[in-house]
């Protein structure tokens, strides 16, 4: 028990979680229109700034502001993100989600220097009446009580449309784009779809690690490819205007969505399996053919995914080495980041969640590694993203490269899939 979110841990903000001049943050926290203990339990939560150690990526001071300037002058959009804030003791996590109240980290969110932001709340880890996740009514009670709360605060607003994107960067806000990683919870009801599009969701996954009626999940033993129901589900996803991911899909699902959607096909949150032997990420085949028609592969960074033989302790180094070589691979115009983080102990929710989350089936077999408490450089958003853009200007990116990795590759594709 104890406070709802706890005080930044002590000590001066490093340069990496500074909150953005142009950002208009007011302090506001989760769920404070209501009394912690009356209107719901409240938990102890991990710091959205300075958890750890801050690193931040050395530049020169002209380097720094030249930045800050990308920062506050471009679009920056995440591909894929969690923004919740989860207990600072862990081993509570189970409780704190069955409470039903999952905070978000708006503190955290300020300082990232992002525009927008695709959320995907709890996804799988949703376990407030099932022990397995992906319910139908628990992801609508996760969602809605998100939204709750969003409608109570003035610094994020929800995205459906790309003129919600644009005005958040014009207002110093920042635009949460309602996210699913997998199409899971409609089961066998096409019209489900039409439900969450309504609900406000813009972005969703075809399967989780798991198989469903659309097709199959990487850690499956075999991928049949895209389902009859799958195909139709990418059809209406289309006609909708939900942006489709296919982060998690097994290899033969990846391809076939890609091949049969109308429009360009997002893989949020992965990397090149040619770096690293992990199912978790993309074999050359899927990265290209996302690219072709399109599509933007956004890099992760959730630990221990991204690792390459070069760096296989996990830092923003293994990171930005997949992303030059899907840049290499595909071309600049075709690569994002989609770091996939959250604000406390990552590491320690992957351990409490390895079974609903399939962490050890989709890890390279056979490949020994150094174990992280947390990715260097890129701990949470605070961190990661303005990382992301030192790492980049102090390897000569030009201007017009870093705005398109930071946002611009994504919204062209989201002018393209959306409808207005």
């Amino acid at each position: 028990m104890g406070n709802p979110s706890p005080e930044p841990a002590p000590g001066a903000p490093s340069r990496s979680a500074r909150m953005p001049a142009k950002k208009r943050y007011n302090g506001y926290r989760s769920f404070q229109y209501l009394e912690p203990g009356v209107d719901y339990r409240p938990f102890v939560l991990a710091a959205e700034i300075n958890r750890v150690e801050p690193y931040v990526v050395e530049v020169s001071e002209a380097q720094e502001e030249r930045v800050q300037r990308l920062l506050a002058e471009n679009v920056v959009i995440s591909l894929h993100e969690h923004l919740m804030v989860i207990p600072d003791d862990v081993s509570q996590v189970f409780d704190y989600i069955r409470e039903g109240r999952i905070f978000t980290g708006y503190e955290g969110l300020a300082a990232s220097g992002l525009d927008a932001v695709c959320e995907n709340f709890l996804n799988g880890a949703a376990t407030i009446t099932s022990k397995m996740g992906w319910k139908w009514t628990d992801i609508i009670h996760d969602i809605g009580m998100r939204f709750a709360d969003l409608a109570h605060q003035d610094f994020v607003i929800r995205a459906e449309r790309v003129d919600d994107i644009l005005r958040a960067h014009a207002e110093g806000r920042v635009a949460l784009i309602p996210s699913l990683e997998a199409a899971t919870p409609i089961e066998n009801e096409l019209d489900r779809l039409d439900v969450l599009y309504g609900l406000g969701i813009r972005m969703m996954g075809i399967a989780y690690s798991e198989g469903n009626a659309l097709g199959c999940g990487l850690r499956e033993p075999s991928d049949g490819g895209l389902t009859v129901f799958g195909r139709q589900a990418v059809e209406r996803m289309n006609k909708l205007g939900i942006a489709i991911d296919v982060s998690h899909s097994g290899d033969q699902t990846a391809l076939d969505t890609i091949r049969h959607s109308k429009k360009p096909v997002f893989i949020t949150h992965a990397g090149a399996r040619a770096l690293w032997p992990s199912r978790r990420l993309k074999p050359d085949e899927v990265i290209k053919a996302c690219a072709e028609r399109g599509g933007v592969i956004g890099i992760e960074a959730a630990p221990h995914t991204t690792l390459t033989r070069n760096h296989p302790e996990h830092s923003i180094e293994s990171v930005m080495e997949h992303f030059e070589y899907c840049v290499e691979l595909v071309g600049i115009d075709h690569v994002t980041f989609g770091p996939d983080l959250l604000f406390g102990d990552h590491v320690a929710l992957h351990k409490a969640f390895a079974a609903h989350l399939s962490i050890g089936e989709s890890r390279a077999k056979g490949e020994d590694f150094p174990h992280v408490p947390y990715v260097r450089g890129m701990e949470n958003i605070a961190e990661a993203w303005p990382n992301i853009v030192r790492w980049l200007v102090k390897h000569n990116y030009s201007d017009d490269e870093i705005k398109k990795v930071i946002g611009g590759n994504t919204l062209r594709v989201l002018r393209e899939v959306w409808h207005g």
